[in-house]
């Protein structure tokens, strides 16, 4: 008898839908709410079809209205059910912040246990596609730093789906932000059963001896580019894709940097408060004595999001991640 796993070749935003459709198939307490999610299938159709297979109850259209849609959803998770509500664009999740953090964070903990809030936060996130500033933000660090937030950037459709799976399951609040310049760049093999990624589980995408690359979501394709073409050099970059962002895998950051002495650290978030502060700080506390250079940061710029003229300007690309790591390395 065949052992082998059927699989399909899908895009980011596939692998989505295909989560999305076999958590729902195999629980009716999971709900999809939304602008835009039902008969019109998403801004970015990552719900084409949901609607027609599980009709008005369990997609819901919403009205235009961030706070509310995700007020109910906690409200809905309160009482038992799984919600996964979408924001269209992560910069428009403002307006529900204090929702997240006031309610969602902290209903675990303000109930003693008695409640919790089982919901998944989906949205689009990151800059790359021509759109204006309030579509393209990178604040992941606005909720890692809630405590009571799981916070998961995926960079692959394999771990799309099953991290989406994971969280969907997760007894508390998982805020789901998807790396759109790469929705529909690639396609990978990604198996037809249900599967998980646990969540708090850091990726090593290219093993190396030399230098430490962390990076996540977007940045990931570029920085393993940047990866391959330093090997040309003689300089061995091994490159760890987070996943998670919150709970982080400071075990996989410590043993890589273990092994290399130097680091680099790369995301689109602006620099200051971004969250390459926070995995030096964890490298600084943890493994001092293995140093062999600073730790460099290839991030964002500390302005407004730009507009298209600048965009490929601002964010980090394959020559600029490897200055970054040359001087690590060359120190």
């Amino acid at each position: 008898m065949s052992t082998e796993t059927s699989t399909q070749s899908l895009t980011l935003v596939q692998a989505v839908r295909d989560g999305l459709y076999g958590e729902m198939e195999r629980d009716e307490d999971v709900i999809v709410m939304g602008e835009d999610v039902g008969k019109n299938g998403g801004v970015f159709r990552a719900t084409q079809g949901l609607h027609e297979e599980f009709g008005d109850d369990r997609v819901v259209d919403t009205p235009l209205a961030e706070s509310g849609i995700v007020g109910t959803a906690i409200g809905m998770a309160a009482y038992g059910l799984r919600p996964v509500p979408e924001i269209q664009f992560s910069g428009f999740m403002y307006p529900a912040f204090d929702q997240l953090v006031s309610h969602a964070a902290r209903l675990r903990t303000r109930s003693r246990g008695r409640y919790h809030c089982p919901l998944t936060l989906r949205a689009p996130y990151g800059g790359g596609i021509r759109a204006p500033e309030h579509h393209s933000e990178s604040k992941e660090a606005f909720y890692v730093h809630e405590p009571g937030l799981k916070v998961v950037v995926p960079s692959t459709p394999r771990d799309t789906k099953g991290l989406l799976t994971a969280a969907i399951r997760d007894p508390d609040p998982v805020v789901f932000l998807e790396p759109k310049l790469i929705y529909r760049s690639f396609r990978e093999d990604v198996p037809d059963e249900s599967y998980t990624v646990e969540l708090g589980e850091a990726k090593t995408r290219r093993e190396g001896s030399d230098v430490s690359v962390f990076t996540w979501g977007a940045m990931t394709r570029p920085t393993l580019e940047a990866a391959e073409e330093l090997a040309e050099e003689g300089i061995d970059a091994e490159v760890v894709d987070l996943r998670t962002l919150s709970p982080m895998d400071t075990d996989a950051i410590v043993e890589s940097f273990k092994k290399t002495g130097r680091a680099a650290v790369v995301h689109e978030a602006p620099k200051t408060g971004g969250l390459a502060g926070e995995i030096i700080a964890t490298i600084q506390e943890e493994v001092l004595l293995y140093q062999e250079a600073p730790i460099t940061r290839v991030t964002g710029f500390d302005v407004p999001y730009p507009l298209y003229a600048l965009e490929d300007y601002y964010l980090p690309e394959p020559a600029r991640i490897k200055d970054g790591i040359r001087e690590a390395v060359e120190f």
